[in-house]
């Protein structure tokens, strides 16, 4: 039995503080036992630009670059960029070694080139028409809305009017044509309205520009040459792209007049250039919108 004076003092005793459990033991780390990792470089494929016939490539920088290696009659080696991409030629007697240092060597100026006809392919794309009531195209180089109507006749009939935004015209082409009309048969239509369009421009473009540079042209066909925007012969005739008419009324003034030029300079010796700037001061930027701008694809 506890005295009086020991209860007291276990009264005013501080109460011992409690021990914290023990720390639990970490969950073992998992090990990996599956095949090992790719390396950093393997993973992070480098941009490419392939072509179909690709029988060579290159890296250049971080560019992997399949390009048509051709052997050919030439003194030199040759580098060619187009819509499917790169093409180097070279003579018979030409190492491949040689070659592929010339191809390092021209670096910058392809991957420049094939990012450029990238680009450029993509806004063809962009460009293409798909044939049907509301389809948009570039005429005279602003937005033309065709519009199926049947109750129009056969040759179709240009209308403007401002009701969209103020200031702003909208032009609408009118083909006499059902809605249920084939994407063939809207094109068609189409294009025979633009190709009239184009002749009676063209000729009126040529009448005001040959005084001017002291000629006269006799003959004007439409032509629908791919990338021939326009050729000129001695006797006279002249053969314009129909599809210039998609093109601002500048465009085809440097045209109409690069071709009547060639009536007086038959080449394009600085004298032809002097000729064309004549009439056309601003013929190279002019000349740079012909090769840059992306066109719908017919």
């Amino acid at each position: 039995m506890q005295s009086p004076f020991q209860l007291i003092l276990d009264l005013f005793d501080e109460p011992k503080p409690k021990q914290p459990p023990p720390p639990r033991p970490a969950p073992p780390v998992p090990v990996y036992t599956g095949p090992p990792a790719e390396p950093l470089a393997s993973v992070l494929t480098p941009e490419a630009f392939r072509h179909p016939d690709a029988n060579r490539e290159a890296l250049l920088g971080e560019v992997l670059v399949a390009y048509e290696f051709r052997r050919v009659k030439r003194k030199t080696i040759g580098f060619v960029v187009g819509p499917e991409g790169l093409v180097v030629s070279a003579p018979r007697w030409v190492p491949l070694g040689e070659v592929d240092l010339a191809v390092k060597n021209k670096a910058r100026w392809i991957v420049t080139k094939l990012e450029a006809a990238r680009e450029r392919l993509a806004r063809l794309e962009a460009a293409r028409i798909e044939w049907k009531d509301g389809a948009s195209l570039p005429f005279l180089g602003e937005p033309l809305i065709v519009v199926l109507d049947p109750r129009q006749d056969a040759g179709g009939l240009l209308k403007t009017d401002n009701t969209t935004l103020p200031g702003v015209a909208r032009r609408t082409l009118h083909i006499g044509l059902p809605q249920s009309a084939q994407p063939s048969q809207i094109r068609d239509a189409v294009q025979a309205w633009l190709m009239r369009q184009a002749k009676k421009l063209f000729a009126e473009r040529l009448d005001h520009y040959a005084p001017q540079l002291g000629v006269q042209w006799r003959k004007l066909t439409l032509t629908s040459a791919g990338t021939l925007w326009g050729t000129a012969h001695s006797d006279g005739a002249i053969r314009l792209n129909w599809r210039l008419i998609h093109f601002g009324l500048p465009v085809i003034d440097y045209v109409v007049a690069h071709e009547l030029s060639h009536l007086r300079v038959m080449d394009h010796s600085p004298r032809f250039w002097e000729t064309v700037k004549s009439v056309v001061p601003n013929y190279s930027e002019l000349r740079g919108k012909l090769k840059d701008e992306a066109l719908p694809a017919w």
